[in-house]
């Protein structure tokens, strides 16, 4: 008998999983972790190890832990293997990097602001450590910020450096360069005349390594930051006006990623495992994670920059932690899906696997060598190099059967998260041996949540629903150079106002539920804003009233439209195309004119594609106070239009595919 028959023990749960957070001595509306004792005295953790209290400490901590382990990785090419640069060989470049940004002219200390626009690789790490070793802030700039966004936040963080990957990022921010904005630090090759535009502009283009030269030569004392100095300002592109910049500080930082560590337990990951970088280091997931990696020893292997190649590469790294978001997760449901339509034998192999595994899932037992494991899923474990034994999912919900499909095909360990930038990602995290999907798990222990009421919502703390409110190590300083914004989020009382609408369940898990503005995020990550796009659509003369609706599990958003009685019959009549309003509604004719014209407004606008509609449902009755769709001001009732009209949703959306 192979030993791929015995089925490993169970994962034993570390708490209760019916009995999941504790509450606050003297208080049942806040709830903290089961992990850290001292919760329930209203403590959070802010750190694992006493001398290791900043991510410059953690770095160091991880080059001893590892005892000189491999640390950065990446290849250059398709087809060639990993290389790699082990943890003293990066301390020592990291620290010549940061000399050499000393010897341009930047003074060490919090107060300076260094810019970094590069795709993951291990220069953004060296820089970013770089940075540490001085006590410089690290402000990530990325694409979908747009260039004008990029110009912004150099101009209000008075950047006068920015590390930038190559050519076509240098001749984007020479587009929009404010005045401040003196050197660039280039990774890659640049063109001549980029170099000859930049010295027209009155920016000075450095070689990444011309900069590590030069530190090497002068070798400036390091100047080690202190816990409450700031590591970084992490710019979220806001759903209306600027972006706005969440000040982090080393303690923020730490404490959410020894929190993470601290509940995972025996499963966290050491200086044995590899981790694979592919979510953009610019956001607050994939820089804990990758810190978390550092800490404990762990390689970090970069992928190429290619998201349709990222399976080429995994194989190559054959890692065993992989940070996911769903968009990533449902695009491997999908093509399994695709794939099993063409088979009755793969459909029944793959539905008795799948219930073979949900079955030793449900009791505990997580592995990848059974039978089935080979019969129905070493394709789709293969994919990911074949070796990977802890996924952290965030950034978006993920739907539960995504979430099912990926624990039995890959046989690892899946933990789902809940958070924000502004607390430097993680909020709640799902419980290790908690197979039940669609839920957040319980607060982390650098936190604790208690839920608002939500009055014009009807959501109400007694009944366990309201907005998610935080409070702990983790959450922000506030808003750069913005108090006004910072006060509409952070109370008097240090409470974080998230704006996600949760409720708890009985067994002690969050479970997001709703979002307090009228603001949505797609399955991809992106934020909706549907006034904006309704606005817009009204311009129409076909339309009298719509409502655009999207779900955080799709990746578009799809409309209600209540077309103008009037102009629709002038057009019908015209158009020699009898009927009432109601009939007109059910035409294909008549939903193409109208959406065709909704499209065309959206793109004169500047609508982003996954703004625009796609798909409309033509309804013949006007939203009113009367039929209870309307406030008594006129306000379009969101959550009452979406539950009326959820049949017609699920169409479209189920028509989308």
């Amino acid at each position: 008998m192979t030993s791929s028959c015995f089925s490993p023990p169970p994962i034993r749960a570390p708490i209760d999983l019916n009995d999941q957070s504790d509450t606050v001595k003297g208080t049942d509306l806040i709830k903290v972790s089961r992990f850290y004792k001292d919760s329930k005295e209203g403590k959070f953790v802010s750190y694992i190890h006493e001398d290791t209290r900043t991510l410059y400490d953690g770095f160091r901590r991880g080059a001893k832990e590892s005892n000189n382990g491999p640390c950065l990785g990446w290849r250059d090419g398709p087809d060639k293997p990993y290389q790699w640069i082990h943890y003293n060989e990066t301390l020592l470049r990291a620290k010549n990097f940061g000399s050499g940004l000393v010897s341009l002219g930047l003074a060490p200390g919090s107060q300076t602001l260094i810019g970094l626009y590069s795709q993951n690789c291990p220069e953004w790490i060296l820089a970013e450590q770089a940075c540490y070793t001085y006590s410089l802030v690290v402000v990530p700039l990325y694409d979908t910020l747009g260039p004008d966004a990029c110009a912004f936040i150099i101009k209000q963080a008075e950047i006068n450096i920015v590390v930038v990957e190559n050519d076509k990022k240098c001749n984007l921010l020479l587009d929009k360069a404010p005045r401040c904005l003196r050197k660039m630090v280039v990774i890659k090759e640049i063109k001549q005349m980029t170099t000859q535009r930049a010295k027209n502009r009155g920016v000075e283009l450095l070689k990444f390594e011309d900069v590590e030269r030069l530190g090497a030569q002068k070798n400036h004392p390091e100047v080690p930051p202190k816990l409450n100095d700031l590591c970084t300002i992490c710019y979220t592109s806001g759903t209306t006006g600027w972006p706005k910049g969440v000040m982090l500080t080393h303690q923020n930082v730490m404490a959410g990623i020894s929190a993470v560590l601290l509940q995972l337990g025996e499963h966290r990951p050491s200086y044995k495992d590899t981790m694979i970088s592919f979510l953009p280091l610019a956001h607050m997931l994939e820089r804990c994670c990758e810190n978390g990696m550092y800490m404990v020893g762990g390689a970090v292997g970069f992928y190429g920059g290619d998201i349709k190649r990222l399976s080429e590469d995994m194989k190559a790294l054959r890692p065993t932690v992989m940070p996911a978001v769903p968009r990533l997760l449902n695009r491997m449901y999908d093509k399994v899906q695709t794939e099993l339509r063409n088979s009755c034998l793969k459909r029944l192999v793959f539905s008795l696997g799948m219930r073979a595994k949900e079955a030793e899932i449900k009791k505990g037992i997580i592995r990848n060598n059974s039978v089935w494991d080979k019969l129905a899923f070493g394709k789709i474990k293969e994919s990911t190099g074949g070796r990977v034994r802890l996924m952290v999912v965030g950034s978006a919900p993920l739907a539960g059967n995504v979430l099912t499909f990926t624990r039995c095909a890959l046989g690892c360990l899946v933990v789902e998260g809940y958070g924000q930038t502004e607390c430097c990602a993680p909020i709640t995290l799902t419980v290790q041996g908690d197979y039940v999907p669609e839920h957040v798990g319980p607060p982390v222990p650098c936190c604790c949540i208690k839920l608002v009421d939500v009055p014009e919502m009807e959501y109400f703390a007694n009944k366990n629903q309201g907005e998610v409110c935080v409070k702990g190590t983790n959450v922000f300083v506030g808003y750069f150079k913005d108090p006004e914004r910072t006060a509409q989020v952070i109370d008097e009382f240090g409470w974080h106002h998230t704006g996600d609408v949760g409720m708890w369940l009985p067994t002690g898990a969050l479970k997001i539920i709703d979002r307090r503005k009228h603001t949505f995020k797609l399955s991809q990550g992106e934020y909706i804003v549907p006034e904006k796009i309704e606005i817009i659509y009204l311009r129409s003369q076909y339309v009298h009233q719509v409502f655009v609706h999207g779900e955080s599990l799709k990746s578009c958003v799809v409309g209600i439209v209540v077309p103008d009685v009037d102009v629709v019959k002038c057009w019908a009549v015209e158009n020699g195309i009898p009927g009432t309003l109601s009939v007109l509604c059910a035409n294909p004719q008549v939903k193409q004119l109208i959406m065709d014209d909704m499209l065309a407004w959206g793109k004169e606008a500047g609508l982003k594609s996954f703004e625009q509609v796609k798909d409309i449902y033509l309804h013949p009755d006007p939203f009113s106070v009367q039929n209870g769709l309307l406030t008594p001001t006129l306000k379009m009732k969101r959550s009452q239009l979406k539950e009326y009209f959820k049949p017609q949703i699920d169409d479209l959306y189920r028509s989308l595919g």
